[in-house]
């Protein structure tokens, strides 16, 4: 399904029960909607489960980059608002966890709760500089060029021996999504800066990183958690960047054991 907001189309797909709460699903960079089928199966007997494509990527339209963070979150507000998305809990990854934190800074009373996965919220020395040379493989040699690095960013030598089915489909999210999509959101990564507006911070929150995460290495996210009052941190392993496609089952006990908490 599509929606209209802030100026482009942005895909998105609902499944369960039209009472149910609201969980919400956002996605890394260089993935779409479907990184979480696996969680929308999972949880849509229970939550009415919200997912979709952050601009430029998947099934929603790109616009010309630079993007900012602050245009990312208005993209998850003005969906929100156009589905009548009341009070959910926003769960995002990497890409989607920094979305997920700038909305609970922006907006916080729109909010249950937020899971922020494989996260960071700051740009340390040489990040963007890193950003830059990705950018550059984009823009001069196409998204088919940055499959392979980013897969091994992303996963444990060990997953990538065995070579699982689903690492087929993750290089084909890669290779599908738009260069102004990957550049326009890389710029926004570039100006990360919620580090030291974390404590603002009330709602509750729930942060996971994978053991052997380079992008967002475990002792990052557990100082992350330690600004936020009250903010449970767990650790997935063994796990690369992507943690719930690397761990699922222990990826969604963890879920399932904050949203339980949640409700009790």
């Amino acid at each position: 399904m599509k929606a209209k907001i802030n100026g482009i189309s942005l895909n998105y797909r609902i499944d369960g029960p039209e009472d149910a709460p609201w969980l919400v699903f956002s996605n890394s960079l260089a993935t779409d909607l479907t990184m979480w089928d696996a969680e929308a199966a999972h949880f849509a007997e229970h939550y009415r489960v919200l997912r979709y494509d952050t601009r430029g990527h998947g099934g929603s339209a790109s616009s010309p980059a630079p993007y900012s963070l602050d245009q990312l979150v208005a993209d998850a507000e003005g969906l929100l608002t156009e589905l009548g998305v009341r009070k959910p809990v926003f769960v995002g990854l990497s890409l989607g966890g920094m979305t997920a934190m700038g909305l609970a800074l922006k907006d916080p009373a729109r909010l249950r709760a937020i899971a922020v996965c494989a996260a960071r919220a700051d740009a340390p020395e040489g990040f963007g500089k890193m950003w830059d040379e990705r950018i550059s493989i984009a823009r001069t040699k196409g998204m088919g060029a940055l499959v392979e690095s980013t897969l091994v960013r992303w996963f444990t030598p060990d997953l990538l021996a065995q070579g699982p089915e689903f690492l087929e489909g993750v290089a084909g999210m890669i290779q599908s999504t738009s260069v102004d999509g990957y550049v326009g959101c890389a710029n926004a990564l570039a100006g990360l800066a919620y580090l030291p507006h974390l404590g603002r911070i009330k709602l509750p929150a729930l942060f996971v990183a994978g053991a052997n995460d380079i992008a967002a290495p475990p002792a990052v996210m557990q100082a992350m958690s330690e600004k936020v009052a009250g903010s449970r941190f767990v650790e997935l392993s063994p796990s690369g960047h992507l943690v719930n496609l690397q761990q699922p089952d222990k990826f969604r006990e963890t879920l399932d054991s904050f949203l339980g908490g949640l409700t009790a």
